[in-house]
């Protein structure tokens, strides 16, 4: 008995051996994707990237680690899977809302940049001024991007080439709206003024609609919290009243399984309602 966790961690590690012998290529292509995903929102969020790729080498490392742990020394299969999958989804998902909240952020500050940037132009400032002042003026962090801009504008690269990067870092509708009318003017001139305050009034109309729908649906975005929760609050007082017969659900394979897709559903469900309930203006 005592060679049976022994014998367990022999018969994963060569398994895991034969995936990685037999699907290296396709492994090597799945991880270039995950880091180069991880190195863009790390880029709009401004963060360094210089050791990403040895960060997730660990983070990986850690991942067969606990699989290792909660399959072999804990015998739960179920329980190993559903470790792995999570600390696998959840460093993606929070790095995925920080950039989205970055992005949001920057969202609810562009219609005022922009009607700062169109009350330059009227005052007799060139394009590249009044980028400066956005760049002085605005808060943080659009006024980040705006620096970054402007430096390498003055650094001698070309402006048109500076907004398409920032366009493509930002992940923005309204500020690609924004990029396209100062490229537009740079190159063929017009009424940028007028241009960019007719893109400001509408970014201001989506932001006061989609403040309408965050209002409307917050309770129902509480609710969906909540019943996520109501499943693990049931199951502690299922523990709390028949211990023994709640205890199947740890200890047998069938009681693993059946908590194991719950845990499933159960999030499905949470990501399901928050779907729904942030619907895209």
């Amino acid at each position: 008995m005592e060679l049976d966790p022994l014998l367990g961690s022999i018969a994963i590690g060569l398994a895991i051996a034969v995936g990685v012998f037999s699907g290296g290529e396709y492994l090597a292509q799945g991880f270039s994707w995950i880091e180069q995903d991880f190195a863009d929102k790390l880029r709009r969020l401004r963060a360094p990237v210089r050791y990403l790729r040895g960060y997730l080498i660990g983070w990986l490392i850690l991942v067969v680690a606990f699989f290792v742990l909660f399959a072999v020394i804990f015998e739960n299969m179920v329980f190993a899977v559903l470790t792995a999958i999570f600390l696998l989804a959840a460093p993606w998902y929070l790095l995925r809302r920080m950039a989205e909240r970055r992005r949001r952020r920057i969202e609810e500050q562009l219609a005022d940049a922009m009607v700062t940037f169109t009350n330059a132009i009227r005052a007799g400032l060139s394009l590249a001024q009044a980028l400066e002042i956005l760049a002085l003026r605005c808060p943080r962090p659009i006024n980040w991007e705006f620096q970054q801009i402007v430096a390498e504008y003055n650094m001698g690269k070309p402006l048109v080439q500076t907004l398409a990067e920032a366009k493509g870092r930002l992940k923005s509708e309204n500020f690609a709206l924004f990029a396209a009318a100062l490229m537009a003017s740079h190159e063929s001139g017009g009424r940028l003024s007028e241009t960019v305050e007719r893109i400001a009034q509408s970014v201001l109309e989506l932001q006061r609609l989609e403040r309408k729908i965050l209002s409307e649906t917050a309770q129902a975005r509480k609710s969906a919290i909540y019943m996520a929760i109501i499943p693990i609050c049931v199951l502690a007082a299922y523990w709390y009243v028949d211990p023994v017969n709640t205890s199947l659900l740890f200890r047998t394979t069938l009681g693993q399984f059946i908590l194991g897709i719950a845990v499933v559903l159960n999030v499905i469900a949470y990501f399901w309602a928050r779907l729904i309930l942030n619907p895209d203006i």
